[in-house]
């Protein structure tokens, strides 16, 4: 077996981990969910690429050290801290704004471009620093310090973390089109969802601000 392939126990362990882990509402998760409820499927796939991008950069920080820094480092992680949550304050005030990126849209309402979508997505990933803290925390708990492989491995773990992740990714879109689709022509459900996901963009924010960096 290639000296980057964890072995098997690691992989199915980390499999299972990182589905756990997947499933578990964040805000990546509730940013595609409204972009599909909002734009569409194409637009909730884009921001999951956006998003999955956003883990790529993360493993290979950790993979490199880079990130172990930046946590640290009480005030590099405190700007993570204050950029990240100011972002979702950000997506929150566009979800209840008239033609905001991220409302369950009307006729007449502004299309984003797939780019915006996806750079969204890229965003939301990078400015949270919670995700950088998972990353520095969980990752090396499956590679031996002393291993001379230990680089390569985390990069392979990285890359499992996406492939369990982009099912997750696509069910989730779908669902929330499905959704879009049968609920979309009752307006006070559009407002309710509109307030709904700018409640939890801010409740995250919260969240983000509380996050602690590692002592």
């Amino acid at each position: 077996m290639p000296g980057f392939i964890p072995d098997l126990s690691v992989i199915l362990t980390f499999a299972l981990a990182a589905f756990v882990l997947a499933i578990t509402p964040g805000p990546d998760m509730a940013l595609f969910v409204s972009r599909t409820m909002s734009h569409g499927r194409a637009h909730g796939f884009a921001a999951g690429l956006g998003t999955t991008t956003g883990i790529a950069v993360h493993t290979a920080l950790v993979a490199f050290g880079i990130s172990v820094l930046i946590v640290a480092a009480p005030a590099a992680f405190w700007v993570l801290k204050i950029v990240g949550a100011l972002y979702l304050v950000w997506l929150a005030i566009q979800a209840v704004r008239s033609g905001g990126g991220l409302l369950v849209a009307r006729d007449g309402d502004r299309q984003p471009s797939f780019a915006q979508s996806y750079m969204t997505g890229l965003g939301i990933n990078l400015t949270n620093p919670k995700v950088a803290l998972f990353f520095v925390t969980f990752l090396p708990q499956f590679v031996s310090a002393s291993d001379p492989a230990a680089a390569s491995k985390l990069l392979f773990l990285g890359v499992e973390f996406i492939v369990v992740s982009i099912p997750i990714v696509v069910a989730t879109v779908l669902f929330a089109e499905w959704l879009t689709t049968t609920l979309r022509d009752n307006k006070w459900v559009s407002k309710a969802l509109n307030w709904s996901f700018a409640a939890v963009f801010m409740a995250f924010a919260a969240t983000i601000l509380l996050a602690e960096g590692r002592k």
